[in-house]
């Protein structure tokens, strides 16, 4: 089935009348979510054998980007999803088994979400504020706090990770939804609102050891894990906001073509709302070079050394950097009117504000880009 076809234009219509409604509410999309897994997105990286849709990590990578032109907050939620299907993905394709079981959950109904980012821990992956108790048969008791935990009214799965409290490694397990993984139901956010990222609370919550895939050192890795997830996370982030900027250039066109003067002539003979627009298109053509190639690359095991990581955090950071440009000149092109509350416009210039706070972050992103042309700072 093709991207298309599954996330047909009638059913982004759908979502996008009702974007405005979650927004409005504060409320999880839950509408969008059980139209989704009805059509078994969430199975899309699953293989078509186990009851999937069979489809490749490129395709998910699109899938999402078109999702996003109609709700944004909807598919960053079920990106955290796709993410952990991602990781297991890009790591069984490369020969490394350890996440199959995520795959097999995925198959049989589970939701998964992404409990990584915690207050304070600027280091992500690195490092982690999250205490790991390791019991007798092997088990790991979780205690700390994750925030954005997106799809929190929906998971089933927690990915997760913390320090263990005797060896000083970083362990990484799932958890199971139940009474000490606690959400706080605190997602009240300028935008994003759909998403309902709220912070989770894990207090003693139990990674059974058949749940525990891997024990690392604290700081920088190779390990594949590492990879994988950096890998799948920016890149399936920035597909949220590439689409984003997408929408922003429909937007646009839409302004130009629809809008006259006071003297009945069309913006579309503007000279300048032409070359708004045009800016934006070129942008958008970057972008969209760039997150092909970055895809399709992940998808093809294609072995870029020391600049991957470079190659995925510029994505990322463009992305968002585009989104929100193009967002910016949607609103100078589309007039007044989409300054008011309750319209399109207004939505998603503030859901765009939310790629300020994904890892990495600009300066983050600078720092990896300069690492790998000139090397590390002198301590």
């Amino acid at each position: 089935m093709t991207i298309e076809t599954l996330l047909s234009d009638e059913l982004l219509a759908r979502m996008r009348e009702r974007a405005a409604k979650y927004d409005a509410e504060n409320s999880f999309a839950t509408e969008d979510f059980d139209e989704l897994v009805s059509l078994g997105y969430l199975k899309a990286l699953v293989p078509e054998s186990a009851g999937g849709l069979g489809w490749s990590f490129d395709q998910v990578v699109l899938a999402q980007r078109r999702l996003a032109t109609a709700a944004p907050g909807t598919a960053l939620a079920i990106n955290m999803h796709h993410v952990w299907a991602g990781v297991a993905y890009l790591l069984a394709a490369r020969g490394d088994a350890r996440l199959n079981m995520v795959t097999d959950w995925i198959a049989e109904g589970e939701v998964m979400a992404f409990g990584i980012s915690e207050p304070g821990n600027d280091s992500v992956l690195f490092d982690s504020n999250t205490v790991a108790h390791t019991a007798s048969d092997g088990s790991v008791a979780f205690t700390g706090a994750k925030i954005f935990t997106s799809l929190s009214p929906a998971f089933t799965r927690l990915g997760i990770f913390g320090k263990d409290e005797q060896t000083g490694e970083l362990v990484h397990g799932f958890v199971a939804r139940g009474e000490k993984v606690r959400s706080l139901g605190d997602w009240n956010t300028l935008g994003m609102r759909a998403s309902q990222s709220h912070t989770t609370k894990l207090e003693g919550a139990v990674a059974p050891a058949q749940w525990v895939h891997s024990r690392l050192p604290a700081g920088p890795n190779a390990d594949p894990l590492i990879f994988g997830i950096f890998a799948s996370f920016l890149t399936l982030t920035a597909s949220v906001y590439v689409g984003m900027a997408e929408r922003a250039v429909q937007l646009s066109q839409n302004a130009l073509t629809k809008r006259t003067h006071h003297d009945g002539s069309s913006y579309t003979q503007d000279v300048r709302a032409r070359g708004l627009l045009a800016q934006s298109g070129m942008r958008m053509l970057t972008l969209d070079a760039l997150q092909h190639a970055v895809a399709s690359d992940l998808e093809s095991r294609v072995d870029h050394g020391v600049s991957w990581f470079p190659r995925l955090v510029t994505l990322r950071t463009l992305a968002g950097q585009t989104a929100r440009e193009n967002m910016e000149t949607a609103g100078q092109l589309l007039g007044g009117g989409g300054y008011f509350r309750g319209s399109e416009f207004e939505r998603l210039y503030r859901d765009v504000q939310a790629s300020w706070y994904h890892p990495s972050n600009a300066a983050s992103a600078e720092n990896t880009v300069a690492n790998w042309l000139v090397g590390p700072l002198e301590s």
